[in-house]
């Protein structure tokens, strides 16, 4: 009986798999790309104020004082609008459930900037921190990428404001001077 002659491939093996390999790798890496462009917002035909035009969804966090008298006082005395490097910036509503104690303001074109009262002592306020004192408040700044977090150390509850780096400072001045005219100072708690 005869044997029938091996098949050959036109194409080396390692090229066959270069011609099959290749087309999917492309097909993967454009699907990758659309995937990246399309959750950063810079290919979103309705641009970038699409996801900043509803109720603010805030993450709960701890906040044991966010319903003590001192917050209610002082979340009934915050602006209705803060001022932004010139802009003015409304009062935003919070997604359900909404955290005790917290409030926001922005507009569609604007991150928000968030209130939140009644939070536990910040862990990095230490007796080396740099406090800045804006209004006769004293303020900790802990930094993120794009925003600050902003922590008054000198009152009878821990209060944070969050603050995109581009906002400027008046949200600060705004919001110092309602401290200060609310709630009274108290010595600053370095040793937790």
């Amino acid at each position: 009986m005869a044997q029938e002659p091996e098949r050959t491939s036109l194409l080396p093996r390692p090229l066959l798999a270069v011609a099959i390999g290749l087309p999917a790798l492309l097909a993967a890496g454009v699907a990758a790309v659309g995937l990246f462009l399309g959750a950063s917002g810079k290919e979103d035909p309705a641009g970038p104020t699409a996801d900043r035009s509803g109720p603010v969804a805030l993450v709960p966090v701890p906040a044991p004082k966010a319903e003590s008298e001192e917050c209610k006082a002082l979340l009934s005395k915050l602006p209705m609008q803060l001022v932004s490097n010139g802009a003015q910036m409304p009062r935003r509503d919070l997604a359900s459930p909404a955290p005790a104690g917290a409030l926001a303001w922005g507009d569609a074109k604007h991150e928000p900037i968030i209130l939140r009262c009644g939070l536990d002592r910040p862990s990095d306020l230490t007796q080396t921190s740099q406090l800045r004192v804006i209004s006769d408040v004293q303020w900790l700044e802990i930094s993120q990428a794009g925003a600050s977090t902003w922590y008054v150390v000198d009152r009878p509850v821990y209060v944070a404001l969050t603050v995109p780096a581009d906002a400027g400072t008046g949200p600060l001045q705004d919001i110092s001077t309602t401290i200060r005219d609310t709630l009274p100072p108290v010595p600053v708690d370095t040793k937790g």
